[in-house]
């Protein structure tokens, strides 16, 4: 199923007593995701990124203004529509990560492989070995530096289908080698998949290639 976003005026409530003026989402007569394609999305610190991704991802709904996805306003989707999108059409790499820091990184990998049985676990490991975090898969997320939970949040993203991954700065504690190698995972596997991307950043662009470039 390929996603089509609207977005129509929105302003979400935290931002609302902002000058939005410059940004090109919020509070635009219309902008339109598709997600068959890439798109970097920049600002500064505190300007709605992360609200912006949990708007996509029906985790905030807190604006006004209209979120349509597939001719159906986001605001009519029932908590049952959510879990089903979630779980085969956007996948999610969140600034908190949101790992379990009592199993280990493989355990939580695992966690999401089970709800869709979409990778062998050979699979996974070779994914690990590629971002150099192998050796820690049998080990507890909490004792895993931010940069080695970024990596395992990163692979347990790719490990269901999608038509869109939504990123909220996914790189930020990674140096410029395994942001190379996380970078060429993630387009590898939205390469297999048909699918895009929006990429939340501070305003680097990364190792990745643009449809769309967006400023907050």
């Amino acid at each position: 199923m390929k996603l089509a976003f609207k977005i129509k005026n929105l302003i979400p409530s935290p931002l609302a007593e902002q000058n939005l003026s410059n940004s090109e989402i919020w509070d635009t007569e219309e902008l339109q995701i598709d997600s068959s394609k890439r798109y970097l999305v920049s600002a500064h610190s505190g300007k709605g990124k992360t609200t912006f991704l949990s708007i996509l991802n029906g985790t905030r709904t807190d604006y006004s203004g209209e979120a349509i996805l597939n001719e159906k306003l986001l605001s009519d989707f029932t908590p049952k529509d959510w879990a089903q999108l979630r779980r085969e059409h956007i996948s999610f790499v969140s600034q908190t990560l949101s790992l379990f820091p009592n199993l280990t990184a493989l355990e939580n990998i695992q966690l999401k492989n089970q709800l869709t049985h979409f990778l062998e676990e050979s699979q996974i490991v070779e994914m690990a070995k590629q971002l150099e975090v192998e050796h820690l898969l049998y080990k507890n997320t909490e004792t895993l530096s931010l940069g080695q939970k970024q990596r395992i949040a990163i692979i347990r993203s790719l490990c269901q289908p999608f038509q869109l991954l939504l990123l909220d700065e996914p790189f930020s504690n990674l140096d410029n080698v395994n942001i190379e190698k996380a970078s060429q995972l993630i387009s590898t596997h939205c390469e297999m998949q048909n699918a895009g991307f929006i990429l939340a950043s501070l305003g680097e662009e990364y190792f990745f290639k643009y449809d769309e470039k967006l400023n907050l």
